[in-house]
């Protein structure tokens, strides 16, 4: 994979979290193998670790997204899209912003006493092992969909005046290069 430049501040706080998130699955991986050895070959099962593949999975999860939109991986409806032209195109992007930023807000509108409620009192998951995943994850919600919306708004100035990109459904397709031999494929029951 490529990754689309970084343009300004936003973006280089976007690269950030997703470096962390990109090594956390093996962190995960090498805590889960931890457990599966304690538990069937010695005995001892950890109190810890299905909680703590809880916690940083949700963390993943909520910056996964923050990551790919500041690669323009997200989804959209290219065949529309590509379409338009270029003042429509500027207009669907201009609403798809609004509509991040209206989302954005009221969640962040509606979820900020409760975020900072389980914080203060430092709420935490109520297992053996107690981690504080209420306390941390809720206002992680509120701080990636902030950034999210900051970060929809300076993909849509950087692309302003950025030429169109179109896409050609044939570009999903993998074809052999020109003057290359093409792939052969294998039949195990027929003798060359």
């Amino acid at each position: 994979m490529v990754e689309h430049e970084r343009t300004g501040p936003v973006d280089w706080i976007t690269w950030s979290f997703s470096r962390i998130a990109m090594w956390a699955p093996a962190f995960i991986v090498a805590i889960i193998f931890y457990e599966v050895v304690l538990r069937y070959v010695f005995a001892k099962p950890t109190l810890w670790v299905n909680e703590m593949s809880l916690w940083i999975g949700g963390g993943i999860y909520l910056t996964a997204g923050l990551y790919a939109l500041q690669q323009r991986s997200h989804i959209r409806i290219f065949i529309l899209y590509d379409m338009a032209p270029r003042w429509l195109r500027r207009v669907f992007d201009t609403l798809s912003v609004f509509c991040v930023c209206v989302f954005a807000f009221a969640v962040v509108w509606g979820g900020y006493g409760e975020a900072k409620a389980k914080f203060l009192r430092w709420e935490t998951f109520g297992t053996a092992f107690d981690p504080p995943i209420p306390a941390t994850i809720k206002p992680l919600i509120l701080i990636t969909l902030f950034l999210l919306a900051v970060q929809s708004v300076s993909n849509l100035i950087c692309d302003w005046n950025r030429e169109p990109v179109s896409h050609d459904p044939a570009d999903e397709i993998d074809l052999p290069e020109v003057g290359s031999e093409p792939a052969r494929k294998t039949d195990p029951h027929r003798a060359d």
